[in-house]
């Protein structure tokens, strides 16, 4: 688990580093900012998608905990309790659902696409 998160530690870094390197030989104010802004986008929405998975997996195990030991109880209303939880699950998941929506929006939806846009074609291979 350790060699994965910093396996992709390294790589978020290395693109963090390889894209400001771009930004600063291209020498245009607005794209730079225009980066700037992205790049601190891209890290809210990581952490945001991040948080809000935590807290939606802690809530449904904490749902299903209670369904299953209220069908150990009572085994005959084993029907009624998994609707229940199902539709809880639901309303949780939607939750994390939002939070995806909001991400993906911080993402893409920025004032400055159009400078990064311009920044990208003008840097050749």
């Amino acid at each position: 688990m350790f060699k994965k998160l910093s396996i992709s530690t390294m790589g978020s870094a290395f693109f963090l580093v390889a894209l400001s390197t771009v930004a600063y030989a291209a020498g245009a104010d607005m794209a730079v900012a225009g980066l700037k802004y992205f790049t601190t986008s891209v890290f809210a929405a990581g952490f945001g998608i991040g948080i809000a998975a935590f807290g939606t997996g802690i809530g449904q195990g904490y749902a299903i905990r209670g369904a299953v030991e209220g069908i150990a109880r009572n085994p005959e209303a084993s029907g009624k309790v998994t609707v229940t939880m199902l539709i809880g699950l639901a309303m949780v998941e939607s939750l994390c659902i939002y939070a995806l929506v909001i991400c993906l929006i911080l993402i893409y939806a920025h004032p400055q696409s159009a400078a990064i846009a311009d920044l990208f074609s003008t840097v050749t291979p």
